[in-house]
């Protein structure tokens, strides 16, 4: 007897045997069991995730005369004869004209042979052409009695409207990589092989959910093993580097050592490795460390890993920190996206590399004026002296005025202590105890300094909204400030990457010595 492949003697032959597809089979068992059964179904989903097997199994028990529940009874004519008359398999992308499709609402006409249904499985039907569609409408919106339709594609984004309103859509999902690795299991177990787990792990990871791709590739890879198949094995067939190589990578990039780095990249061209196939791999790494970092005690459920695999995630991302792993992680997003349009793979995946080890020369100018911007401001705000240029004065005062008593003095104000930071959190907590809303953006204003009667604050460059929506209860937030420090109080906000406003003090006391000398109307101010 000739050899058979795994997907095809493995094949599911009844609806309870599809795996991964619990709600589309427990549906169409519930319609065999009640006789509520429609006249065309669609099955959409991605390749390998059993649209066509399930037709299949639920077109054999649609054919028996004399089913148990949603079970064919495999002692009738129709059950027993190998190659059914009564369920027609039509291939749309080879079959995709108008006449084929003329031919078919001819045949239609005709009663089953054996069986108590005639079943039309058109796969691929996204593959017919706009005619065709057009010919298949009319009897797919009226069918004979006797006639069930069940259209299989992988895109039904390309079916016309007309096409999906007349049929019962059933989405086939990715099947998850768990269930895929019992399904293997059940397998070996039957041919008599054995597999590490982590061969099958990789397996299921390479079929991106598909059951069939999983079977294939298994097949593939019991006959390059010799004996137990093993996961060098697995990796050797599919070209992947390997979980043990991308936690060996990743650790190089968080140690800032490129040497290292660019030495395993050598090493998998020198072993003739797919870099855009790694760059994929090595994103999908940094999303994994991503979710020990911020959902450690799910990622084995997020991941669908095993929990010795999931810890040794939680172990690597533990010393890196988030925004080091968000930087990481963006640029093989970017490197994957850089390799589709450039000749050489290895000169793109290799600069990734180096900028993931000098995270310190990604710094934009942008941050770095913001930081000399805050520096300057910062001995501007705590330094009295400008205050003080009004006490000069005092000996002239008294002695052109000896009049003037102790008593006058007060009139010049004593330098006030700027107050602390927190002093204007507590100053606005009336104010959040009346509009909790206010609470996350009043968190994000930064009090810069106070000026007189006039508080300066600012935003950070990704706190824009806030301050938008903070600038429409200026008055309240004034109010609140007034009410706190006993005076009239004007606030002022700008972002972080903005130029201040307002002059610096010496510039402004430079102005005010000029109007006193010519005149407030003979000294004219420029945009700068």
């Amino acid at each position: 007897m000739p050899y058979q492949t795994l997907y095809r003697a493995f094949r599911p032959q009844s609806l309870e045997e599809v795996c991964g597809q619990q709600t589309v089979t427990r549906v169409l068992s519930r319609q065999l069991e009640t006789g509520r059964i429609s006249h065309a179904y669609l099955f959409c989903g991605s390749r390998g995730t059993g649209k066509t097997s399930t037709a299949k199994a639920f077109a054999r028990v649609l054919s028996c005369l004399h089913p148990e529940g949603s079970r064919a009874c495999g002692a009738c004519e129709a059950c027993r004869q190998s190659n059914n008359m009564d369920i027609v398999e039509i291939d749309a992308a080879s079959n995709n004209g108008v006449d084929e499709i003329r031919d078919l609402r001819e045949r239609v006409k005709y009663p089953p042979v054996n069986g108590r249904y005639k079943i039309y499985i058109i796969d691929e039907v996204h593959m017919l052409s706009t005619a065709a569609f057009n010919a298949l409408l009319k009897t797919l919106e009226e069918p004979p009695e006797h006639v069930v339709f069940i259209l299989a594609t992988t895109e039904p984004r390309r079916l016309p409207a007309t096409i999906l309103s007349r049929c019962q859509r059933y989405d086939f999902r990715r099947i998850s990589a768990q269930v895929i690795v019992a399904r293997m299991r059940e397998i070996l177990a039957q041919i008599g092989a054995s597999a590490e787990d982590e061969a099958l792990e990789l397996i299921a990871q390479s079929a991106e959910g598909g059951m069939r791709d999983a079977l294939s590739l298994l097949d593939m890879c019991l006959s390059y093993a010799e004996g137990a198949l093993t996961a060098q094995a697995v990796r050797d067939v599919t070209g992947s580097a390997g979980r043990s190589f991308l936690f060996e990578y990743t650790q190089a990039l968080a140690n800032m050592d490129a040497a290292a780095a660019l030495q395993l990249i050598d090493r998998l061209v020198r072993d003739g490795r797919d870099l855009a196939s790694f760059a994929s791999e090595e994103g999908d790494h940094l999303r994994a460390l991503l979710l020990a970092k911020f959902a450690p005690e799910a990622v084995a459920e997020l991941l669908e890993v095993s929990e010795e695999t999931a810890q040794r995630y939680r172990e690597q991302s533990a010393p890196i920190g988030e925004n080091r792993l968000a930087q990481l992680t963006e640029l093989f997003l970017e490197a994957q996206s850089r390799m589709k349009y450039l000749s050489s793979a290895r000169a793109a995946l290799e600069l990734c590399t180096v900028r993931a080890c000098r995270p310190a020369e990604g710094v934009d100018m942008e941050s770095v004026l913001a930081r000399l911007e805050a520096l300057e401001a910062m001995p501007r705000a705590a330094a009295p002296r400008a205050e003080e240029s009004p006490k000069k004065a005092e000996p002239r005062a008294a002695k052109a005025a000896p009049q003037e008593t102790e008593a006058a003095r007060p009139s010049a104000p004593a330098t006030a202590p700027e107050p602390a930071p927190e002093e204007y959190g507590r100053a606005l907590e009336a104010l959040v105890a009346a509009k909790p809303m206010l609470r996350p953006q009043l968190s994000a204003m930064k009090f810069e300094r106070r000026e007189g009667n006039c508080i300066f604050t600012t935003f950070a460059k990704s706190a824009a909204m806030q301050m938008t929506l903070l600038e429409r209860f200026r008055p309240q937030i004034e109010e609140a400030l007034a009410e706190a420090f006993g005076e009239p109080m004007s606030l002022r906000m700008r972002r972080e990457d903005e130029r201040p406003k307002g002059l610096d003090r010496p510039v402004r006391q430079i102005i005010t010595q000029a109007q006193d000398l010519f005149g407030m109307e003979n000294v004219e101010l420029g945009d700068e």
